[in-house]
């Protein structure tokens, strides 16, 4: 990689250092080692393009940064190597993991770079979701072993699930970084005019302008849990987790409710394990 580039991912190990401590590496852990590992290669990737999005930095650099990850990828899914990349391009070859998905979580990352997204219309924070949060989901699901059109269908709700309980969850994060992805028409339908990320989490409004956010989330949970009833237990261990653990972060958000001041809604270790211990001897 270029002086501009971000560091490699590293080797196996470091890729699942990466990961460790996160919800996704304690859902991950339960698969088999093959799994497990490009599991944690595909997580190191996504964390690396996202820091890049997060970075501070000049944004010619970055959006640079993330051209080399492009050329990086277009590489190994050529059959290329590239140094320090050895892990996630035995991933992709054992597991034919997709070069378009790769760059549409980059694209994903992008859009974050060119400018602090602030208050999209719903077609684009869709998109968004798609990219940063699907397109992820649509590599883990060949990994996890699911047929193509199951899998597709999974990673489009239970991604966007799980984004958009993000986004309802870091709304003051994102606004002390200058971004805002509560969606202009729900501001709107709430009564909020601005797009400001400060004003907006502040407004006292903020809870309708989520409420539909939340419904939306809700629909794609309903919809991931009915694909993942259909399909064989074992292929969705570590989604079904993950859908579960952040039902539990939605659940807090509504209970807690938006009104500042906002506690940070936290998952609980004894909750996690619980979890992960009634679905990995499934």
């Amino acid at each position: 990689m270029s002086e501009v580039a971000a560091q490699p991912v590293a080797p196996e190990d470091d890729a699942a250092k990466r990961a460790s401590g996160s919800t996704f590496y304690r859902a991950m852990r339960i698969l088999p080692p093959p799994q497990r590992h490009a599991m944690y290669e595909i997580y190191a990737f996504c964390r690396k393009v996202d820091d890049i999005a997060d970075d501070p930095g000049e944004r010619d650099v970055r959006l640079a940064q993330l051209a080399q990850w492009r050329r990086d990828i277009e590489t190994i899914c050529a059959g290329g190597s590239v140094a320090g990349l050895s892990g996630l391009a035995r991933a992709t070859r054992e597991f034919g993991l997709a070069r378009e998905d790769f760059l549409a979580v980059i694209d994903g990352m992008e859009m974050d770079v060119l400018a602090d997204i602030r208050a999209p219309e719903l077609a684009t924070l869709d998109l968004y979701c798609d990219r940063v949060a699907s397109a992820v989901g649509r590599l883990s699901v060949k990994v996890f072993g699911l047929d193509a059109g199951t899998g597709r269908d999974l990673a489009h709700h239970l991604g966007r699930a799980l984004q958009l309980t993000n986004i309802l969850r870091d709304i003051d994060e994102d606004a002390g970084i200058g971004r805002l992805y509560l969606p202009c028409e729900a501001l709107r339908d709430a009564g909020i005019t601005g797009t400001d990320p400060g004003e907006v989490a502040a407004h006292p409004a903020l809870g309708r302008a989520c409420e539909p956010i939340i419904a939306k989330v809700r629909e794609h949970f309903a919809r991931a849990d009915a694909i993942m009833k259909a399909a064989p237990r074992r292929a969705v261990r570590a989604p079904r987790i993950m859908g579960e653990a952040y039902k539990i972060y939605l659940n807090g958000l509504v209970a807690r409710g938006f009104a500042p001041p906002r506690d940070k809604v936290r998952l609980s270790k004894v909750r996690l394990l619980s979890i992960i211990l009634r679905y990995a001897v499934i």
